[in-house]
């Protein structure tokens, strides 16, 4: 399997893991004084893959935010949005955010939609020692991705392309505004996006 469909691909659900202490002792020290990393992007932007892989190589707890939510209200979150609606679906994925940027040595893969809502902004902007990374790609590249993943049957539901459009149009710069770095995966494999990743957190680029 290719680097770049590996990128594509959903992973199964694992909530934290870490690396031997000999594996991540350099990268560790290299990240001194940030405590989280949070990747941020639109739908098909690869913040699980990426997000599992970075937490590996530093040796760190990974944390996808809706899986997040799921293991704390025991239910899907297509289950909440059908019970709560999308407004107590964002109380939820506020509420999960908050408890995990109180976590350290922590990298979280946000929501697509979760910058949208101001207190996770804020959030995001208040916490200490956290470095938010947008995985930034073109449009036509994400909806590409999801469609891939769709056919393949290996995906969550996704939206019209008309609808993510729309949603791109009104997320892209938010992504932007709460981001300290931004890293492209239009031609990246995970590895190779991983290592931008810490790059950018090393100041190298």
């Amino acid at each position: 399997m290719s680097a770049s469909a590996m990128l594509e691909m959903p992973e199964e659900t694992m909530t934290a893991r870490r690396s031997k202490p000999t594996e991540v002792g350099a990268k560790q020290a290299a990240l001194k004084g940030v405590e989280r990393v949070v990747l941020t992007g639109f739908m098909g932007s690869g913040k699980t893959t990426v997000g599992r892989l970075l937490a590996g190589r530093l040796g760190w707890a990974f944390h996808d935010l809706d899986e997040e939510i799921e293991r704390r209200t025991g239910t899907t979150v297509p289950q909440i949005f059908a019970a709560e609606g999308e407004e107590g679906f964002r109380r939820q994925e506020s509420s999960a955010l908050a408890a995990l940027l109180g976590s350290h040595q922590t990298v979280i893969a946000l929501g697509g939609g979760a910058p949208e809502v101001l207190g996770n902004r804020l959030l995001l902007e208040q916490t200490p020692k956290t470095a938010v990374v947008y995985l930034a790609a073109p449009l036509e590249v994400l909806v590409a991705r999801c469609e891939r993943q769709a056919a393949e049957g290996e995906a969550t539901e996704r939206p019209l392309l008309s609808e993510a459009a729309e949603r791109f149009k009104v997320r892209h710069p938010l992504y932007q505004r709460i981001a300290n770095h931004r890293v492209t995966t239009s031609a990246a494999g995970p590895e190779e996006v991983v290592e931008a990743v810490l790059d950018v957190l090393q100041n190298k680029r």
